[in-house]
């Protein structure tokens, strides 16, 4: 599951950035006039391409997640594919920097509300009749949607779609790896 989160992170910051880089090079829609080149940026600001090392930890000091000896994270700045409080943290660091941030719950991932539905019971299977047990289903273009048994009802099951981290303290020891920009030629 953390390797999936980490490739949709990874694949929506690529898509991102060509996104980014292909507005660059277009002025009121007219073919581009300039090309555009990746350059090394010397600090993360808004449209910096950043890759960074980190480890997620609870308030208990568990390892919740981890990419240390690994790919690194990859993301544009200022797009909201990393919670907004990590993504303040991050602002303004330079490549080699190490910073520990802490993301209250109202900057991580907020618990929703609306985020509960109640599954009749022969609709899972009977392994799945046990809270917090987690499950997988397929979203309307296909993307695995995660969701966790939070209670069960005589003849329901209700079911969380918020992140497991929804709500929670997350603590993370951050390395910037690097930061690109882009540039016109």
């Amino acid at each position: 599951m953390k390797k999936l989160l980490t490739l949709l992170v990874i694949s929506g910051a690529v898509t991102a950035a060509l996104f980014f880089l292909t507005s660059l090079a277009r002025t009121g829609g007219s073919p581009a006039t300039s090309a555009l080149t990746l350059k090394p940026g010397s600090v993360i600001e808004e449209g910096s391409i950043v890759s960074i090392e980190y480890t997620l930890t609870d308030d208990d000091g568990k390892v919740i997640d981890s990419n240390v000896g690994k790919e690194p994270l990859t993301y544009l700045q200022g797009s909201g594919q990393i919670v907004p409080g990590l993504e303040k943290g991050l602002l303004g660091m330079k490549v080699g920097d190490r910073k520990k941030i802490v993301v209250k719950p109202e900057e991580g991932y907020r618990m929703d509300p609306n985020a509960f539905q109640e599954i009749p019971k022969e609709n899972l299977p009977p392994e799945a009749h046990k809270v917090g047990t987690m499950l997988a289903t397929k979203g309307p273009q296909g993307e695995t949607i995660a969701m966790r048994v939070h209670e069960v009802k005589d003849k329901t099951i209700v079911v969380d779609f918020n992140s497991p981290l929804a709500g929670k303290t997350l603590n993370f020891d951050v390395k910037v790896n690097d930061i690109q920009t882009a540039a016109t030629r």
